[in-house]
């Protein structure tokens, strides 16, 4: 449910995957000295408090892609990696952005993106894992808050207009870059050789990551090597490559460290290319036909294994072109081969309120939520199948909860909002509103809905005193983002 370019390189400042220095023994993680932990610089409450600011602002001006079923896979797979991480510190966050580049960036409090053409190129879990396992690597060891203790050191600049250099260069990426090169001048071959530091360590401790979580780690030098063959005499190289190459040193470095772990034989992750097809589907910008023989092409060559994702992408291709007759064959019987496949319950519910059966696809969610109650996907979408067939009140029931445990997800909002709006409550309505722009730093007018929601509600009533809490909440929010500008 819930369908949906501007390169974000600006954010990468010692955080995208760019060039390692000579290659050292594969399977060692002895390292050059890059700085302290930075606690000179940052506290990790301080970085959490930058990475929530940036978060707000990139649901504002990035094209975040908020696909619950994607979401759900990205989220995992980043988990999986980060339990068999080394030095976690915070929580982390994994989203993805609608962008065909090849990118993936990490920055303040966890937070990970990776760009959806990297979908495009990497050509199994392993790979697009080996990219989140360097992303990851940059959070645990602390590179952005490193990078700004080294510019600190060289120039006069403040903390404050480094952190605020940082915060303009997400918002507006040209800006950003200028002010960042006003407060470092002077400086740019060591900064050049500190990123270079940075990656090298990057690369080792993601292969050790990989190898930890039980993926196939010569992905990360095969997913390198092919990147740089593709474009190696090309014109017009993706920005990633533009800014951070990919040398023949960076390729033997980790193909070497990675023949130093144990071979592992890892078979193909349905749910990956179940991803991949959803993405070449809805988020490519393929025209449908192109995406249709494009699927077609691909299943004739597959393995067994993946062909199920094939048939799947062609079913989008179809549900989303209202060829109803042709998606629903296809999807029934993958329901039936697997019953308990988020993809496959996510995409059938969609045809089944395309087709005004939203019975149908209520009690398909309520048999799957009996096995896993609070899974966000199938909350959201029995949540929307109610609201279809116009049981506001259970929805708003259903989202209450929803939207309590996953309170920086828009799309139950939005829910919410419709939902209120069909009850004709228009307090309600206004405070999901107001959530909305809030995770979007749109602080003032979240502030006047909740007012105006206030003074809609029964004097001294449990309403109001909620919404005049949230107001206080949120000017307490509003101030403390003000203050890292």
């Amino acid at each position: 449910m819930f369908k949906q370019t501007r390169s974000l390189i600006a954010l990468c400042i010692a955080t995208t995957l760019s060039i390692p220095s000579a290659p050292l023994m594969a399977n060692s993680l002895n390292l050059p000295d890059i700085g302290t932990a930075a606690s000179s610089t940052l506290t990790i409450d301080q970085e959490l408090q930058y990475g929530d600011a940036y978060m707000r602002m990139l649901r504002n001006r990035a094209p975040i892609i908020t696909d619950p079923v994607l979401s759900e896979y990205v989220d995992t797979l980043g988990h999986q990696l980060v339990a068999n991480a080394d030095d976690v510190k915070t929580p982390f966050t994994f989203f993805m952005i609608r962008d065909r580049n090849i990118n993936a960036f990490a920055f303040f409090g966890g937070y990970v993106a990776i760009h959806s053409g990297l979908f495009l190129h990497a050509q199994s879990e392993s790979e697009l894992a080996s990219v989140l396992a360097h992303e990851i690597a940059h959070v645990t060891q602390r590179h952005l808050a490193r990078s700004m203790e080294e510019q600190a050191r060289r120039s006069p600049v403040t903390m404050a207009a480094l952190a605020g250099s940082l915060l303009l260069a997400i918002a507006a990426p040209e800006a950003g870059m200028a002010a960042i090169t006003a407060t470092t001048a002077g400086n740019i071959q060591g900064q050049i050789n500190y990123t270079r530091s940075n990656e090298k360590e990057a690369d080792r401790f993601g292969i050790a990551t990989l190898s930890k979580a039980g993926f196939d780690v010569s992905a990360m030098p095969r997913f390198f090597g092919r990147l740089a063959d593709e474009y190696r005499y090309a014109t017009n190289l993706p920005p990633m490559l533009l800014t951070h190459p990919l040398p023949q040193d960076r390729i033997t470095d980790t193909r070497a460290r990675a023949q130093n772990y144990p071979t592992k034989q890892v078979s193909a992750s349905l749910d990956y290319h179940l991803a991949r097809s959803r993405i070449v589907a809805r988020y490519a910008g393929i025209k449908s036909d192109a995406a249709i023989d494009w699927f077609s092409r691909q299943e004739a060559k597959a393995s067994n294994d993946i062909k199920p994702a094939l048939q799947y992408g062609r079913a989008l291709v179809y549900l989303d072109n209202q060829q109803l007759d042709k998606a629903a064959p296809i999807l029934e019987q993958l329901h039936k081969q697997d019953r308990n496949n988020r993809f496959y319950i996510d995409s059938l519910s969609d045809l089944y309120l395309a087709q005004n059966k939203p019975e149908q696809s209520i009690t398909m969610l309520e048999q799957a939520l009996k096995s896993e109650p609070n899974n966000p996907v199938l909350m959201i979408n029995y949540a929307n199948s109610l609201l279809k067939q116009e049981k506001y009140a259970q929805s708003i029931r259903v989202l209450q909860r929803y939207t309590h445990d996953n309170g920086n997800d828009v799309n139950g909002w939005h829910l919410l909002s419709e939902a209120n709006i069909k009850l004709g409550n228009s307090q309600e309505d206004l405070a999901a509103r107001a959530e909305i722009l809030a995770l979007k730093a749109g602080w003032n007018k979240a502030i006047q809905y909740y007012s105006q929601a206030s003074q809609m509600a029964e004097l001294g009533s449990l309403e109001q005193a909620r919404y005049d809490a949230r107001i206080d909440q949120l000017m307490v929010q509003r101030d403390r983002f003000m203050a890292l500008q």
